[in-house]
């Protein structure tokens, strides 16, 4: 259970971190060349590491759906749809939004047991924690800021301007 909550945390650390990464990149290049350099970078690393490690077993898909190799393009859209969040409403914001609906997304398949997961019975404990994470983006957002209320990209453009 530890091990499986020090992944967890570092998973959500490198996301962070990778889609700051990806903004970043974005903001000289696009998002479609962002999504082709960050899928492709990531298909060569998890190539060479899969190697590296499993040798030829990695390529013994065993009793799998065949539609469930698919997910890179589910990638895709995630990259495309972070990158370009990010850009409108800056990191913290987009990636809070983007892990309630992850976190509300997941309860949701849990509960009906899609894509055979175990179902799990929905509570309303569960429901009172997604509505608590939804309520503190909510108090994030609209909480005090010293900064004027303007698009990220705009004061980016300043900062630029300034450099």
């Amino acid at each position: 259970m530890l091990v499986g909550l020090i992944m967890a945390l570092v998973a959500g650390a490198l996301v962070a971190v990778q889609n700051i990464f990806n903004s970043k990149v974005n903001e000289r290049t696009g998002s479609w060349a962002t999504t082709t350099l960050v899928l492709g970078m990531g298909f060569a690393a998890s190539l060479t590491c899969g190697l590296i490690f499993e040798g030829s077993k990695m390529f013994q898909l065993q009793h799998m759906q065949l539609w469930f190799c698919f997910s890179g393009i589910i990638g895709v859209g995630v990259v495309t749809c972070l990158v370009q969040s990010m850009r409108l409403l800056g990191p913290t914001y987009a990636i809070a939004i983007a892990l309630t609906a992850q976190l509300g997304t997941a309860l949701l398949w849990d509960s009906l047991g899609l894509f055979g997961l175990e179902q799990v019975p929905f509570t309303a404990k569960q429901l009172i924690g997604v509505l608590v994470i939804v309520g503190g983006v909510i108090v994030f957002k609209l909480g005090g800021t010293t900064r004027e209320q303007e698009p990220v990209h705009a004061r980016a453009n300043v900062k630029e301007a300034h450099s």
